[in-house]
């Protein structure tokens, strides 16, 4: 069952930023500068989970990973400024 998570990072180093950003961008959607929504799988979150604890230091980063709940049951009401938001649209995912 998969799950929507809403993850946001603040990364105190440019380089350590840039890898964390690739990371999340192989795992989810880019809403803002460090803010992403992921649609994950038990699987998939443990693994993206472990690359950031990896990738990050934890005296100097944060990240932060907020589950909203089941994909199938979860509507999450957004209020957006400025830029459209689009929520994360249910699609078939190949690896």
């Amino acid at each position: 069952m998969e799950h929507l998570y809403v993850i946001s990072y603040d990364i105190a180093d440019d380089k350590r930023w840039r890898h964390v950003f690739r990371i999340m961008k192989g795992h989810g959607e880019w809403l803002q500068y460090s803010v992403f929504q992921c649609r994950l799988d038990r699987l998939r979150y443990v693994q993206i989970q472990a690359e950031l604890n990896e990738a990050i230091h934890h005296r100097d980063d944060h990240v932060l990973i907020l589950d909203l709940g089941p994909v199938d049951s979860v509507s999450p009401h957004v209020t957006s400024l400025g830029k459209s938001f689009e929520p994360m649209k249910r699609e078939a995912m190949i690896f």
